[in-house]
């Protein structure tokens, strides 16, 4: 009778375990993130779990809006889209390799949901000064095919009312209101795409399927290799310059030579650069920077001040080869014009440890950091 007793429990629980698990499956077989679907919870319990979203604040300018009819560039707001859309902010700015690499997912959200209630609202705070003007912002939209709404935010209050600290950041804003998912940085994809779709069947009162056909060629680094970190030139955030001749240096002009060597995630200078705050600026006719790195992409976020500058890249002493050239170098050259981020190495996904050296040709060139991949 105890064993009777013991097996028809068993075969209970096993089946209960079945039926819950059948009924988080979604219909390609993957789990559902949550036990509790927002699309079950009333108004009412999401004020207890979720925070409420906020208002875009003291925008500087739109992008991809629209225009009034009177030619004006129309604005956009959360709240007007609360209820009618599901809403994902972006938290973002242009010279942001992470954010770049982030980039052809938004892009493919949009395009696969948009016709389902997703809107995109990429939020742009900018990291440097140069990331303030709308001319720069607009090359950059342009440059990534961006066709969602994007809202400079250049006094951060929008990033400050999100309380965020991060580039990129992501908060999914669901038909309620409510901020039902957010994550930092790159990666999740595939966690951030269910919870869209998890929203925009609460929003359409039917099931949309996961579209998991990819329409866009994405970078993918494994950031488990990627021993550099990222380094700043600017005064305010500099950590790993290793030939510094003195601390009065960091508030004005000097001359550097390079050392005998550069330990690993460090760099150096020649020549004549003036650090100020944010940017390192070359002040001499030529001048050099060294970069002993480990990772499989070396890239700096640089700019000509007043026309092009270009340098030569070097690999390991040597003029770098085709083989191993970034995607803004050619013939081992690259010329610094617009301010942005350029690609000067590309191991093609060799992480390892090298030593990258720059050598400018003319002066003029303001350097802000260096980024890996």
């Amino acid at each position: 009778m105890k064993k009777t007793a013991i097996l028809v429990i068993t075969i209970v629980l096993v089946l209960g375990a079945i039926f819950i698990l059948e009924s988080r499956k979604s219909d390609n077989g993957s789990l559902l993130q949550d036990a509790k679907s927002i699309s079950i919870m009333t108004k009412g319990e999401k004020a207890k779990v979720y925070e409420g979203a906020k208002e875009i604040s003291s925008p500087d300018a739109f992008i991809n809006t629209g225009l009034n009819s009177d030619g004006s560039v129309k604005p956009i707001t959360i709240q007007e889209l609360i209820g009618k859309k599901v809403i994902l902010v972006d938290f973002w700015t242009y010279s942001c390799i992470n954010c770049q690499r982030t980039l052809p997912y938004l892009n493919e959200w949009y395009e696969k949901y948009t016709d389902d209630g997703l809107v995109i609202l990429g939020i742009h705070t900018p990291e440097f000064e140069f990331e303030k003007d709308l001319a720069n912002v607009q090359k950059a939209v342009d440059k990534y095919g961006i066709k969602y709404p994007v809202i400079l935010d250049n006094d951060y209050s929008t990033w400050r009312a999100y309380k965020n600290r991060y580039w990129p950041r992501k908060y999914l804003i669901d038909v309620d209101g409510y901020i039902v998912y957010d994550h930092i940085g790159e990666g999740g994809y595939e966690e951030t795409e269910m919870k869209i779709v998890e929203a925009l069947s609460e929003l359409n009162g039917r099931r949309i399927e996961l579209d998991k056909g990819s329409v866009t060629e994405k970078d993918e680094v494994d950031f488990s290799q990627v021993k550099s970190p990222e380094s700043y030139l600017g005064s305010s955030r500099i950590e790993y310059l290793n030939n510094l001749p003195s601390q009065s240096c960091l508030a004005g002009a000097c001359e550097y030579h390079l050392p005998a060597n550069t330990p690993l995630n460090t760099f150096s200078l020649s020549g004549k650069w003036r650090i100020e705050d944010e940017r390192a600026v070359l002040e001499s006719e030529t001048g050099s920077i060294i970069y002993h790195f480990s990772a499989n992409k070396v890239n700096l976020v640089a700019g000509g001040i007043s026309g092009d500058v270009k340098a030569e890249i070097y690999l390991d002493g040597e003029k770098i080869s085709a083989n191993f050239e970034g995607a803004d170098v050619s013939n081992g050259v690259v010329t610094f014009m617009d301010h942005d981020l350029y690609n000067l190495v590309d191991l093609r996904g060799n992480y390892s440890k090298h030593i990258v050296e720059i050598k400018f040709l003319e002066s003029g060139v303001e350097t802000f950091a260096f980024t890996f991949g």
